[in-house]
């Protein structure tokens, strides 16, 4: 269940390190010591070989948009208020996807280089993706 309302994260001893990094304008991901593998979300165990030899790791920021959904309706607060936006999953370039949101954005296309941005939601700033024109 979220914090101040169903879309806010609430933040645990697990998950305060990458919530922190937000903060900072860093998105983290974990990546296995015994696999060599990244992966989002953010889990005490990697979910390839099932080691717990996992560590976080910052990410580069930088992602390609793989599938998205223009959303024109959605009841739930705080959604509801930002209609129409893009709910995305986006391929960092670390290897994971991650489910986000894309912002500021025209015409979209598979494949379009993104970058990680943050937006304040809450007391806490939530990674969302731009596309990045660099």
């Amino acid at each position: 269940m979220g914090g101040a309302d169903a879309a806010t994260p609430v933040v645990d001893a697990f998950t305060r390190a990458y919530w922190d990094a937000a903060a900072e304008g860093h998105l983290l991901i974990r990546r296995c010591g015994a696999c060599g593998r990244a992966h989002h979300y953010p889990r005490e165990f990697c979910p390839h070989c099932w080691s717990e030899d996992v560590a976080w790791e910052r990410a580069s920021g930088r992602a390609t948009l793989y599938t998205w959904s223009r959303v024109h309706r959605n009841d739930l607060p705080p959604f509801g208020a930002r209609v129409p936006y893009v709910a995305a999953v986006v391929t960092l370039e670390e290897g994971p996807r991650m489910m986000s949101e894309v912002v500021g954005a025209g015409e979209l296309r598979p494949e379009m280089a993104l970058r990680v941005v943050f937006r304040v939601q809450g007391a806490l700033q939530v990674p969302v993706f731009r596309p990045d024109h660099e």
